[in-house]
């Protein structure tokens, strides 16, 4: 639905206007003219002041200005312009513009022309009123004023006092408004309101005007000769206040679209009628909030079609209320006959997409009946102190972003399972669609015991668990904070018939419903329930109305994007043997049918760790020791255990120096005893460890006594400690066995450290995302940099540690013999050090280039990462290929159901009959305006849709032919391998 222009376009003249006075003096004279059709016109002159005699006929004023720039019009003479001074700049038109407006908004404060006329229209010489919302400044007298003001009961009258305007009420004038009458017609009974004293809340100001009821024998009663004048009552028992249905509409948008709360908005009607303070306004401030409130829910009962049902109001059921996407799967709504029994390939399309999430910013005040009590208002946990409610929960449609009918609750204490099981529960029981998509941040831990959970809740909120066929996502967005085997099982990438869906639909409604968090948080439950309703029901029709060009704008996109990875999966397939495509393929088709065969999107190959080498190695020297071979000097610790406890301790050991460098200037006691004690630890494994060690290698104690640290091993800190590992002997013979041992770790080492920095560096750049997008304040903001800056830290300690794992595998290289393993384990540079995505160095998305750690595992891995890229482009083409499909299914939904709803409504107009013949002309005009409504939506949505059928023909035609020449490609590329093998014999032709 498009929005009219903000800026207002106008087409207007600007009068030239010049500071300069001419040699000659002149006069200004004005000749005015009023046409028999009301328009006005003006005749300007200007003559030398010599030509002017008083005998002259033209009306000039004796107090004409000698310089004519300082005139009312600033208007020029014809020859007062030279040639180069007809152009001026920007600024002085607007200044010379702004004058003239300035001008014509003064004189509106007085009488202007009509000061000049003698009489009234009826005849009267008192002209002392005019009406401020009245077309034109015409004056009138009090009878005149008041005549002209039944039917307009609510202007701004002003009196003419002799020197300017002031506001006069029409209920001074002796203005009485008769209710139960046509306006003009005399009432034989009529009652004045209570005390004389109604008030009246319009779109110009709250008003007090006096009113009378109709007390004849065929009267309504009070309150509803009030709505039959379109004044809604504050209460139904003597009503004194009521306010319009203009400005009860007027307000009911303004929430929607500006989220302005009623006090800021009766607050700027009362300032309508008074600016200054001077006046008193009576304050019907808390009955304006009660027909506010109470005309939200009666415009959601009338939408709903509850006046035209014969149970009435009262039988309205949970849901009735809500309003209803019409793109989504409905049995008899918007389903064809035989969805049910449609083949595997076909009722894929009928599934329901929901999505599942929470809000934390809608949250009540809890408060006490009885007085302040701090047990009520400040209870329980911090998050939740003097809360009655924490945040909401709901659950959308998550292909349209729509609230669900009854999928809106309260959190009492954040995001529990109990509140997020009943809201899904509740609204999946109003349908009978068995196929169900599911998308929540946590879907791979609430769903492992959704269905046990289920059995605990209310008899009526048990689904047929036998008849559902439910599979659970995580959104995009949120799926990379979960590990790997979430990040495959639980995608909308992966799976199967979901198409292009994303599944973070009710994010993309939070920005528009955090803006009322302010005003429902003081609310009351009930008030605050229908409010969110009615904020909710709003959404759920603007995404309706706009469903025209949503729908259009998805096609365009999927039949694009299909087209394209439809193109680039063929010519990947042209590169790999049909053999393959062919194993791999059935693998996926395989997994897509039953998630239990094995995954082909997990990885397969196991990766080097610094523990699975320690397992290795520890499994090797067991075997050797069954078969008699013994390396071992000690009883407890074998060659490896050294090696591997070595490691540790030198990790330990920067670890301390770590901690010794953060210790402030003046530690606390408990940090020091804490320091104390790692120090004391780790001095008496060093101590412990070098004494073994000396059995391996002999030449360490004399390395220790000569080397740069030669005193004792007990005068030197353990952080200081020299451990003269294999790699550190430099060309000190070493036994081979060691030095093997401690390559193996090493190795494992640097590539589990390169791991450690690629997740800081993704952690980092996820709170970096996370911060600039939800922390606000300077507490939450320096305790989020504080955390940002322990990533840093922690990043920096790993690239530390395989700088030294490398620097260790450098040495030994040498003395084993190890080649090919620096294409692996590379120099880290502090400029590799980056994400995925950043580019230094001036680099751009199109020019830049990934660091070697983000690629450094596809030369380990390379037939899996074929695999992965093949399966990815399968996937992606296969969800685009479905989105095209569910756009296609969900434009004839959105039309049956409209169509659905044309018969409803036109039915609903005589399913109520009613006695009187003017309420039932009413019930019948909404019924079928509604129906109209319907009717010109659903054709607007055709006439949008009309050549869609004419893009996906096209984009299927491109896609057959692509396909056609991609085979022929493969064909020949297949006869050339079989040329190339036929000397080898049939076996070389079929491998």
């Amino acid at each position: 639905m498009s929005r009219p222009s903000k800026v207002v376009k106008l087409s207007i003249e600007r009068f030239s206007h010049r500071i300069a006075t001419p040699a000659i003096p002149l006069q200004c004279l004005r000749e005015y003219s009023l046409s028999s059709n009301g328009r006005t016109s003006l005749h300007t002159e200007y003559i030398p002041l010599s030509q002017s005699t008083p005998n002259e006929t033209h009306p000039v004023s004796s107090t004409a200005p000698e310089n004519f720039a300082d005139d009312y019009w600033n208007e020029l003479p014809p020859d007062a312009v030279g040639e180069n001074e007809s152009e001026e700049l920007p600024h002085e038109k607007r200044k010379h513009t702004a004058a003239a407006f300035l001008d014509e908004m003064l004189c509106l404060e007085g009488r202007g022309f009509e000061g000049q006329r003698s009489h009234c229209q009826c005849g009267s010489v008192d002209l002392s009123f005019r009406c401020k919302e009245c077309f034109g400044m015409v004056m009138y007298c009090k009878e005149c004023v008041i005549e002209h003001h039944r039917c307009l009961p609510l202007h701004i009258v002003e009196k003419w006092n002799g020197l300017f305007f002031e506001r006069i009420s029409l209920k001074k004038l002796g203005l009485r408004v008769q209710l139960g009458h046509n306006p003009g017609n005399h009432c034989l009974n009529p009652r004045p309101s209570s005390g004389n004293d109604f008030v009246v809340i319009d779109v110009n100001g709250i008003h007090e005007i006096g009113l009378d009821f109709c007390e004849c024998e065929t009267a309504q009663i009070h309150y509803k000769q009030l709505l039959r004048a379109r004044w809604y009552p504050a209460t139904t028992t003597d009503p004194q206040t009521a306010a319009t249905f203009g400005v009860l509409r007027l307000y009911h948008l303004l929430s929607f679209e500006s989220k302005v709360s009623a006090y800021e908005f009766y607050h700027s009607l009362a300032r309508c009628s008074d600016n200054t303070g001077l006046i008193t306004i009576r304050d019907r401030y808390a009955p304006f909030m009660r027909m506010v409130h109470e005309w939200r829910h009666l415009q959601q009962l009338q939408r709903a079609g509850r006046g035209h049902n014969p149970s009435g109001v009262i039988a309205t059921q949970a849901g009735e209320l809500a309003v209803i996407c019409p793109a989504c799967p409905q049995p008899v709504r918007n389903l064809p006959e035989g969805w049910e029994s449609a083949e595997p390939n076909l009722k894929w399309r009928y599934a329901l997409f929901i999505a599942i999430d929470a809000n934390f910013r809608l949250k009540r005040k809890a408060r006490s009946t009885c007085v302040s009590h701090n047990a009520v208002n400040m209870a329980d946990t911090k998050s939740s102190r003097g809360l009655a409610a924490t945040g909401v929960g709901t659950v959308d449609c998550a292909r349209h972003d729509m609230k669900c009918l009854n999928g809106v609750g309260d959190l009492q204490k954040g995001e529990k399972y109990l509140n997020m099981d009943y809201l899904v529960l509740s609204t999946l029981v109003a349908s009978s669609v068995p196929l169900l998509n599911v998308s929540y941040d946590i879907a791979c831990q609430w769903s492992k015991k959704f269905w046990a959970r289920m059995e605990t809740m209310p008899t009526h909120l048990r689904l047929p668990r036998e008849t559902l066929d439910i599979r659970y996502f995580v959104p995009k967005f949120h799926i990379g904070a979960h590990i790997e085997e979430c990040q495959i099982a639980f995608s909308w990438n992966f799976g199967k018939f979901v198409g292009h869906t994303d599944g973070e639909a009710p994010k993309r409604g939070w920005a528009n419903i955090n803006r009322v968090a302010s005003s429902t948080k003081e609310m009351g439950p009930g008030t605050r329930r229908d409010t969110l309703d009615d904020y909710f029901g709003d959404w759920n029709w603007k995404k309706i109305a706009a469903l025209g060009q949503t729908l259009k704008r998805k096609m365009v996109d999927a039949l694009k994007w299909k087209t394209e990875h439809r193109h680039a999966l063929d010519e990947l397939e042209s590169t790999i043997h049909p053999v393959l495509i062919a194993a791999w393929r059935g693998e996926v088709e395989a997994w897509e049918e039953d998630s239990a065969n094995l995954n082909p999107f997990q990885s397969r190959v196991v990766p080097i760790t610094l523990a699975a080498v320690r397992s290795q190695l520890a499994d090797s020297e067991a075997s050797e020791l069954q078969a008699g071979i013994n390396h071992s000097l000690h009883c407890d610790i074998s060659p490896s255990v050294l090696i591997s406890t070595g490691i540790d301790l030198e990790e330990q050991q920067e670890r301390l120096r770590r901690d010794i460098a953060k210790l402030s200037l003046h530690p606390t006691d408990k940090q020091k005893e804490t320091l104390t004690h790692h120090t004391n630890t780790l001095q008496c494994k060093i101590n412990t460890w070098a004494c073994i060690q000396e059995l391996y290698i002999p030449t360490v104690p004399a390395l220790r006594s000569s080397g740069p640290n030669s005193a004792l091993p007990t005068s030197l800190k353990p952080q200081d400690f020299p451990l003269y590992l294999p790699s550190a002997l430099n060309d000190i013979e070493c036994d081979q066995r060691l030095c093997e041992n401690e390559w193996e770790l090493r190795y494992a080492q640097a590539l589990d450290t390169l791991n450690k920095v690629r997740s800081h560096l993704c952690l980092r750049s996820h709170m970096y995302k996370f911060k600039e997008k939800n922390i606000r304040g300077q507490a939450a903001s320096t305790h989020a940099q504080a955390l940002i800056a322990g990533v840093e830290a922690r990043k920096d300690a790993s690239v530390n540690k395989y700088r030294h794992a490398r620097a260790a595998l450098v040495a030994l290289s040498r003395k084993i013999e190890k080649v090919g393993w620096e294409a692996i384990i590379r120099p880290l540079e502090t400029g590799d050090i980056r994400p995925m995505g950043d580019f230094s160095c001036g680099h751009s998305q199109g020019t830049g280039m990934i660091s070697w750690i983000w690629i450094v595992s596809r030369a380990l891995h390379s037939v899996e990462q074929g695999l992965t890229q093949l399966l990815c482009c399968r996937a992606r083409t296969a969800r685009w290929s479905e989105e095209v499909d569910l756009l296609l299914e969900e434009m004839r939904r959105v039309l049956a159901y409209l169509e659905w709803e044309i018969g409803a409504w036109r039915s609903r107009a005589t399913m109520r009959q009613l006695n009187k013949v003017p309420e039932q002309e009413g019930l019948e005009a909404y019924a079928f305006r509604q129906a109209g409504l319907r009717a010109d939506m659903r054709r607007s949505f055709q006439g949008i849709w009309h050549n869609i059928h004419r893009f996906t023909n096209d984009a299927y035609d491109t896609q057959i032919s692509y396909k056609q020449r991609s085979q022929e490609q493969l064909y020949s590329w297949v006869l050339k391998e079989a040329r190339a093998h036929a000397n080898n014999g049939p076996q070389s032709i079929a491998k």
